[in-house]
């Protein structure tokens, strides 16, 4: 299909091909299990403050229907398209699979640029967006989220646009929203938590102690920042951050209190005063312990995979390593990949436990959300690693593989409506 040609959408297309071989899924089975179900584009137009009406391009992309509900993120960035919309929407089916989740994939974006708009256009850009799409979401049919460039503000406003059209409130529409308009306690945290828990695995697993451990993370936002609090209180020392407008590297350790002290007082990320200055891509291949990619996609490529120095490699964003480069990194046996689909699933788990609350109206303690957050997570990195050590194939295909799998024998128990 080529309408999703992109180089992310590829990117997902050869994962899934090499699982699917090894998985020894039949031919005629695998466009199935590969394309998306259902991608909506639609025209977003709205009144800029200064008078202007512009039209943003808007996506939303459900991978698979055969589990449940599809569930995923809206992305705002100048960059989306609908292939990588579509790539996003097929690693989600994995990792709610490969978690246990009752949900397809699903992922939704606008290529609009959010730093350079005001809040009331982005109200505005929200609210169109979802009267667009409104026909194809809802609690038992699709379910937003935040994700790049967006939040629970945007959130509240995607179920209060869902909620006016159906003339009752329904919080249970998205998730990710504020906990005072039904959203989850401990949803904002729970990605950056689910990093920093199975970064502590990984440790245990090579016999490393945290307190003696350094660790770089690439995308200073809400991800990279509750997993940089969550390792340092561990007694890892962060050594370098980043953000779109370049890094900041300090041996000795970054004190994170003052650098988030810096940041709420909107002074630049870049002129923080207790580091030195490193581009991105120095800071990628700085020697540590724990290398955590929490930007966007494909920034660790054949370029550069073979200059990178760490002994985690823990995937808090999605798709950051390229094929080209896992085939590097896969001949790299002192490093230990936490993929994607796994290291970043602690998101979609909690944000399950917020649609959970919102059909039931009864809501959970934080302490609950996050004992259960990692319940899940240790079951989920517990397979993959036995499946890893059992089969002799890396941890990106194990993790891949159980949530293909899972839903291939879905899609087969249903069988196919003529």
């Amino acid at each position: 299909m080529d309408i999703y040609a992109s180089p992310t959408f590829d990117m997902a297309c050869r994962q899934f091909d090499l699982c699917a071989d090894l998985l020894e899924i039949p031919d005629n089975d695998r466009a199935r299990l590969k394309y998306p179900k259902r991608a909506l584009t639609v025209a977003v137009p709205i009144h800029l403050d200064d008078g202007r009406t512009v039209v943003y391009p808007g996506y939303r992309v459900q991978h698979h229907l055969s589990l449940g509900p599809t569930k995923g993120g809206m992305r705002y960035h100048p960059d989306v398209t609908i292939g990588e919309v579509a790539a996003l929407a097929m690693w989600m089916s994995w990792k709610c699979a490969l978690t246990g989740l009752p949900y397809g994939g699903a992922k939704g974006g606008i290529a609009c640029d959010p730093r350079k708009m005001s809040t009331t256009e982005l109200e505005r850009l929200t609210r169109r967006f979802t009267q667009e799409i409104i026909s194809f979401i809802g609690p038992q049919v699709d379910i937003p989220a935040p994700d790049v460039g967006t939040n629970e503000q945007t959130m509240a406003w995607m179920m209060d646009t869902y909620s006016t059209h159906m003339g009752y409130s329904v919080p249970g529409v998205v998730t990710g929203k504020p906990v005072g308009l039904g959203g989850s306690l401990g949803r904002r945290e729970a990605t950056g938590r689910g990093v920093g828990y199975l970064i502590g695995r990984a440790m245990d697993v090579l016999g490393l102690d945290s307190g003696k451990c350094t660790a770089v993370v690439q995308g200073y936002g809400n991800v990279g920042s509750v997993a940089a609090a969550s390792l340092a209180k561990h007694g890892t020392k962060i050594i370098a951050v980043s953000d779109v407008d370049g890094g900041l590297y300090n041996a000795g350790g970054l004190d994170l209190q003052k650098l988030d002290a810096h940041l709420a007082a909107r002074k630049p990320f870049t002129a923080f005063p207790e580091a030195d200055h490193i581009t991105n891509d120095q800071l990628l291949v700085t020697p540590c312990d724990v290398l955590v990619p929490a930007a966007l996609e494909r920034q660790i490529t054949e370029k550069n995979a073979a200059r990178i120095q760490c002994r985690i490699l823990a995937e808090a964003a999605n798709g950051p390593v390229t094929p080209d480069a896992d085939l590097i990194i896969n001949q790299r046996p002192e490093i230990f990949v936490i993929p994607d689909i796994l290291c970043n699933a602690g998101g979609v788990v909690v944000s399950y436990f917020e649609w959970v609350q919102d059909l039931q109206s009864f809501f959970w303690s934080e302490a609950e959300v996050v004992d259960k957050l990692f319940r899940i997570l240790e079951t989920a990195f517990a397979q993959t690693h036995h499946l890893s050590k059992q089969r002799k194939i890396s941890l990106r295909q194990a993790a891949l593989s159980l949530g293909i799998k899972r839903v291939a024998e879905a899609k087969k128990q249903r069988g196919l409506f003529p």
